[in-house]
């Protein structure tokens, strides 16, 4: 489950008068999208609409309205240009307002809503590159899941990441939510294969990666078009080694690195 929701609570219970900000309209090259939102309190901030000078204006009018008990919202209409020290070269309409009890409740309601619809990664092993993983996955809008046979393997994991302690991994694949990317990076090369090959049976996964060489994937190409019944176009769906093999840094936290931006790039293909 995402930690978000948890946290804008513990926000909203520190702060009892805050503002939301909310990017009405974004034309043209702007920092965020429209919808993009944050609350601003007297002494912090929860979200952001992209940092710079747009949201400096933003949280200075926030906090000014906040001092006055203004009623009333506000429109910022702030072209992104040299006379704010931000050349993005768009403009955005920014709405400002006080949140009540009522706007309160309906951000709650709206970030519960956004972190049930995150995109599902699931992380087979949960080694030291599992764990690095978890942590760099855990920053991004994703539902993440740990999946382990051995419950040893599992502890220190960031806030909101899910377990999953099974003797059959297979099956979390197969009960996976539709367009799920899986990580594989087991203890157990043959344990890697079956799982993999598993996940390429879902013509839905947005990304399949498991963690290796080239020497891996050419045994596991031969088991999976011979032993396994696979085909070469699944097969070409498989992302092995995770990370690329670019860069030549094989400490647990670049190679997550890397992959992250793997999975990133499969779950926004369209």
């Amino acid at each position: 489950m995402s930690a978000a929701p948890s946290r804008l609570r513990a926000f909203l219970a520190a702060w009892p008068r805050v503002a939301l900000v909310e990017v009405r309209e974004a034309k043209g090259s702007t920092p965020r999208e429209a919808g993009a939102w944050m609350l601003v309190s007297p002494g912090a901030i929860f979200s952001t609409i992209g940092g710079g000078q747009l949201e400096f204006m933003a949280i200075d009018r926030a906090r000014d309205m906040i001092a006055a008990g203004a009623p009333s919202a506000d429109i910022l209409d702030v072209p992104l240009g040299p006379q704010i020290g931000q050349c993005c070269g768009g403009r955005v309409l920014v709405d400002v307002a006080l949140a009540g009890e009522a706007r309160r409740a309906a951000m709650l309601r709206r970030i519960e809503d956004e972190a049930g619809s995150r995109p599902s990664v699931f992380i087979f092993g949960g080694g030291h590159v599992g764990h690095a993983l978890a942590a760099a996955l855990a920053l991004l809008p994703l539902a993440v899941t740990i999946v382990e046979t051995r419950a040893d393997q599992i502890g220190d994991l960031p806030e909101g990441v899910e377990v999953r302690l099974t003797a059959v991994p297979e099956e979390v694949v197969r009960d996976a939510p539709p367009c799920s990317a899986f990580l594989v990076l087991t203890h157990d090369h043959a344990l890697d294969f079956l799982i993999v090959a598993e996940a390429l049976k879902r013509a839905d996964a947005a990304y399949v990666g498991m963690i290796g060489s080239k020497t891996k994937r050419a045994t596991f190409a031969s088991w999976y078009l011979k032993e396994a019944g696979g085909g070469e176009a699944a097969l070409s769906r498989l992302v092995c080694p995770i990370g690329g093999a670019e860069v030549k840094d094989k400490r647990p936290a670049v190679i997550a690195a890397m992959a992250a931006a793997e999975v990133m790039r499969g779950l926004s293909a369209p």
